[in-house]
Order: C-alpha cells, then sequence, then structure tokens
C-alpha cells in the first residue's frame, strides 16, 4: 500500500487562478510568474543594490549616475519584510 500525502496548497493558488483566468497564461506559466514576481521583490535591500549596481554598469553607466539612479529607485522599491517572531506578530496586531 502507497500513501500519498495531497500537496499542501500553494499561498498564492488564488493568484495563479486568476492569472490563467484573465490572460492568455496556462496555470504552469501563470505559476512560474508569480514566482518570478514574488522572488524579485523577496530580495534585500543590499541584494537589490548590488544586482542594480551589476545591471547599469553592464549598459555603462558611471559610479556617479548608477548611485544617483539608485538613490531614486529605492524609495520606490518593496522589499522583503524582515522576519518577525510570534511575539513581534502579536505586538502589531494587539500593540
Amino acid at each position: 500500500m502507497s500513501s500519498s500525502v495531497p500537496s499542501s496548497p500553494h499561498p498564492h493558488d488564488d493568484l495563479v487562478a486568476h492569472l490563467a483566468r484573465t490572460s492568455p497564461l496556462g496555470p504552469r506559466e501563470a505559476a512560474r510568474v508569480v514566482a518570478e514576481v514574488l522572488a524579485y521583490f523577496s530580495e534585500s535591500t543590499e541584494e537589490y543594490v548590488r544586482r542594480r549596481h551589476g545591471e547599469l554598469q553592464a549598459r555603462g553607466l558611471t559610479n556617479e549616475r548608477i548611485f544617483a539612479r539608485l538613490a531614486e529607485e529605492l524609495p520606490a522599491r518593496r522589499v522583503a519584510a524582515p522576519e518577525l517572531s510570534a511575539r513581534q506578530l502579536r505586538r502589531i496586531v494587539y500593540g
């Protein structure tokens, strides 16, 4: 006898289903797009700065221009939330 453990639902199944319904993407493609976007926005500030610096440097920008551009981009950048303990989460909810 083999027992199969049902896979736990993906935390963003609703988003994947929405994308598959409202775009030409199939479910697998939609899941891949969601995973890519989540990975992109989960970068820490340090990871983002290093990655963008490399990208802009590869385009031939000087450090002066790169750092000015990063200073403009960072305030609009969404970064990963820090890990929070159960106690910290409780304090957010209950003060």
